[in-house]
């Protein structure tokens, strides 16, 4: 990889200018840095590189939801792991992640919440979302809590209130 200080311009320090064959190399290395940072600029790096910078990984784990209920891996950019709808839930994480907004935030603990219950179900993701990590946990134990789980279906599984009251 070629490093370029913002500091410093880019000269030989040995090399003459007077010599052509220094000249042809140093123009040489320079070619040489500017494809490599091309290539850079154009994607091309490692099939794997993206998810060691940060590529968007998250493990699901879901309880008490009934036939919903596992751990689930979630990839994005492109979909794939083996959650149910990594389409439908990369696209929600998607529609949710805006600039100054964490889609997965807590409920602030300021808020007014309805006292309803919406059943047993919890789930934690983990993992890296648009280059963070992620530790979240959900539950239904208020309506305020209801509304952040409902907010990321199908990443998380919808759930039918009607049946638990």
């Amino acid at each position: 990889m070629v490093h370029v200080s913002p500091c410093r311009p880019l000269r030989p320090s040995r090399l003459s200018r007077s010599s052509p064959s220094s000249r042809f190399s140093w123009g040489r290395s320079l070619l040489a840095g500017a494809v490599a940072l091309s290539g850079l600029a154009a994607g091309a790096v490692p099939a794997d590189a993206h998810d060691r910078v940060g590529g968007d990984r998250l493990t699901v784990t879901v309880r008490q939801a009934g036939r919903a209920d596992g751990t689930y891996l979630l990839r994005c950019h492109p979909g794939g792991g083996s959650h149910p709808d990594p389409g439908g839930a990369c696209a929600v994480l998607d529609r949710r992640t805006t600039w100054g907004r964490d889609p997965f935030a807590p409920v602030p603990p300021d808020a007014l919440c309805t006292m309803q219950y919406g059943g047993p179900a919890t789930a934690r993701a983990t993992g890296t979302w648009a280059g963070r990590p992620v530790d979240a946990s959900y539950d239904r134990a208020d309506g305020c809590e209801i509304a952040r789980w409902d907010a990321l279906v199908p990443l998380l599984p919808a759930q039918d209130d009607r049946l638990r009251q």
